[in-house]
């Protein structure tokens, strides 16, 4: 047997070998890449005030992404879907039928044992109408 036969045998009988050099194994699993770290802080939404709360004007009741409260009696909406007061009063969270469901209103009363939606034909108007000057 000649030199030469011997090292191609040698070769062939490798596992690893496939004629293309030596192939490596890994040796640790692949821990993949984070992308930011976790690094952003929360952005404090949800509510604020709570029913039967009291709340003066510019209190902020509901912080929110999207509409998820509608403003209801006393209260407006900013550019970032923030419900606030714009009244002195109670916090009342009331439903309504609306297109195709419900919707969820916030809205202030002036004495705690009200409800809203008011029924404006049994109660007339809001109690309100001397108090505030909406803008």
């Amino acid at each position: 047997m000649s030199m030469f036969t011997r090292c191609v045998e040698a070769v062939s009988r490798n596992p690893f070998s496939f004629g293309l050099g030596a192939v490596r194994t890994a040796t640790k699993r692949a821990g993949g890449s984070v992308r930011n770290h976790g690094g952003s802080p929360g952005k404090r939404l949800g509510i604020k005030k709570f029913s039967d709360q009291y709340v003066i004007p510019g209190n902020i009741i509901v912080r929110q992404r999207g509409t998820l409260f509608h403003p209801g009696d006393h209260v407006e909406m900013g550019r970032d879907h923030t419900i606030f007061a714009v009244a002195p009063g109670y916090v009342r969270f009331y439903k309504q039928k609306w297109m195709r469901g419900e919707r969820r209103f916030v809205g202030l009363v002036l004495e705690k044992g009200e409800i809203l939606p008011r029924d404006e034909a049994a109660r007339g108007r809001s109690r309100y109408c001397g108090l505030v000057q909406l803008q």
